[in-house]
């Protein structure tokens, strides 16, 4: 813990630290503990305000279109996930035996989860400025990737684009939701051909889509060269 608190940056309570780092699977199969989709809910709604003021405040010339498209590409699970793999985030989750089995340490729908909920978590114990500026700290580097708002800015149309190219046809989405109407989650698979290629997650039905987009379209592009 105190490794990863310093790689983090932050100290909280270890008691936060577990839960943040709890994933369903694992509270289920072990007696119904306390899992991390609460603190995942509010780091959510926190880093949607950090990253929004960020680009607000240091993009005077943007408008209200452009910013939107960079905070969904620094929000998205795509990012996110990036973002936890950078930091090792992964060898630390508590995961349930099924998923254990089948990659979890690895797969970005729950990477992406655990990094809101570590933000969540960090915002309960230090409160708001500390919260904020650890979500800056994590998503600076992301910034520094001249191509992050390439394909990021419009990845759906970006991966049409290049399956064409690829003569990979189309590609289709496939979409389901979870969790109460109030803070629904929805999670999102493309397919070229009967090939699953990515998966996304998100707050809607679109960024859930977009998030999946990007990924298809950097494992795509990374293959292609």
């Amino acid at each position: 813990m105190d490794e990863f608190s310093t790689i983090l940056g932050v100290v909280i309570a270890p008691a936060l630290y577990e839960l943040a780092l709890t994933h369903r699977s694992f509270a289920y199969e072990n007696g119904g503990l306390a899992h991390n989709e609460r603190l995942e809910f509010l780091g959510d709604s926190i880093l949607g305000q950090a990253v929004t003021v960020m680009l607000y405040t240091e993009n005077p010339t943007l408008d209200e279109g452009e910013l939107a498209k960079r905070r969904a590409s620094l929000v998205s699970s795509v990012a996110l996930a990036e973002v936890a793999r950078s930091i090792g985030l992964g060898a630390h989750i508590r995961l349930g035996r099924g998923e254990e089995l089948t990659g979890g340490r690895d797969k970005s729908s729950i990477l992406a989860d655990t990094v809101e909920a570590i933000i969540g978590a960090t915002y309960i114990d230090l409160g708001g400025e500390a919260a904020t500026a650890l979500v800056l700290r994590l998503i600076r580097p992301l910034l520094e990737d001249p191509n992050r708002f390439g394909a990021s800015m419009d990845p759906k149309t970006s991966l049409q684009e290049l399956a064409a190219r690829l003569r990979r046809g189309l590609p289709v989405y496939q979409v389901v939701d979870s969790g109460p109407d109030h803070s629904k989650r929805f999670h999102a698979t493309v397919f070229l051909g009967s090939d699953s290629i990515a998966e996304g997650s998100g707050s809607s039905k679109k960024h859930a889509e977009m998030a999946a987009a990007l990924q298809a379209w950097t494992l795509l592009q990374s293959a292609s060269q």
